[in-house]
């Protein structure tokens, strides 16, 4: 990795928060004394990498971003293991794919190897911060936005770089208990050619309104449904989707609706290690409805970042309710849970060469 550390100004904060138990953390509420941030303008290009205190920014009411939502993030974690070391899991391939997301939006490609520094240097800043309770981590939220102040519908000329981080605890307040998911035809999400397979502000604000009526009937998140046939499953609000069918693994492919997730990908890395049957291929909410009535279904989970592995113990679908595996953690579910919590705890052992250890 090149040393970009030298060329870092750091800005110690002089007004040091409390830092939270680790019994009370939740999700993205409290975050760490100090952020990073870089600067881009057309020309120079990135510049001026530095480490200041956690605290707000101004913002020029004509910013691009508040009017032409041109902002991509990504998210990434850090886990303290028992043996006290910190933990990256999976960091490159983050930052990669936030490059991904940052030329679908227009935005300039960010030096992966200067991405990754700040990670490590922040981290490394804020270390206390970084909970040691089994199912805790430090949740980094890399983001870029338009700062170009100027209104009329084109690329920015202007865009900031941050990271900030969070101490958290389990996504949903099920934790590792099985959720109830809504499946949904009358909204959309995204289609293929869209902004669906990159991680923008955009995608996220178009599916509250489908995720808020599923709330209100009861569920913990919304199943997207495809956006031309309104048919075959896309993702979870905020996770990959994937289920057991007889002794077949199907997940949706990555057709340009849907993000690639990084614990999507390692599970299924996982899953073609241990031999199971596995398929990336369109699955309809008949199929899975027909497989229920079948006993055909076994298992249903989520995959991602924020909730790692979570089972579904309940899908809706058109006034229907299916029970999964009678509403219980199904065997595989467990397993990959553990298996991919112990990879980033460092329990266990990493032949991927996923984690990626914070030298503190």
């Amino acid at each position: 990795m090149t040393d970009f550390a030298t060329d870092f100004a750091i800005t110690r904060t002089t007004q040091p928060k409390p830092r939270p138990s680790d019994d009370s953390l939740t999700f993205g509420t409290v975050f760490t004394d100090h952020m990073f941030v870089m600067d881009y303008d057309e020309g120079p290009g990135w510049h001026d990498p530095r480490i200041v205190p956690y605290a707000p920014f101004p913002m020029d009411p004509a910013a691009s971003v508040l009017h032409y939502a041109q902002a991509v993030f990504d998210g990434s974690k850090a886990y303290r293991g028992q043996d006290g070391t910190i933990r990256l899991f999976r960091p490159r391939k983050h930052a990669e794919r936030l490059n991904i997301s940052c030329e679908r939006l227009c935005i300039p490609e960010l030096d992966v190897e200067l991405v990754l520094e700040s990670f490590n240097q922040l981290i490394k800043l804020d270390q206390a911060w970084v909970p040691s309770k089994p199912g805790t981590s430090l949740y980094l939220r890399p983001f870029v936005i338009a700062s170009e102040a100027f209104l009329g519908v084109r690329p920015s000329k202007r865009y900031t770089y941050y990271l900030i981080l969070s101490p958290v605890g389990p996504y949903y307040a099920e934790g590792m208990n099985p959720v109830k998911i809504l499946a949904t035809d009358e909204y959309v999400r995204a289609v293929p050619g869209g902004t669906g397979a990159a991680k923008t502000a955009a995608n996220y604000a178009a599916s509250l309104y489908g995720a808020e009526v599923a709330k209100k009937a009861g569920y913990t998140q919304v199943l997207w449904l495809d956006g031309v046939h309104h048919k075959y499953l896309d993702e979870v609000g905020t996770m990959n989707i994937m289920v057991k069918i007889g002794d077949e693994i199907v997940t949706p492919p990555l057709n340009g609706s849907i993000l690639a997730g990084v614990t999507r990908d390692s599970i299924l890395n996982l899953m073609r290690d241990w031999g199971l049957k596995v398929s990336e291929r369109q699955i309809s909410i008949d199929e899975v409805l027909a497989a229920a009535e079948t006993g055909a279904l076994k298992e249903m989970w989520g995959t991602g970042t924020a909730a790692v592995v979570s089972p579904v113990g309940e899908l809706g679908y058109k006034g229907r309710k299916i029970m999964i595996n009678g509403g219980k953690t199904g065997d595989l579910t467990r397993k990959l849970y553990d298996a991919i919590v112990g990879i980033q705890y460092g329990e266990t052992n990493d032949a991927h060469g996923w984690t990626q250890v914070v030298a503190v």
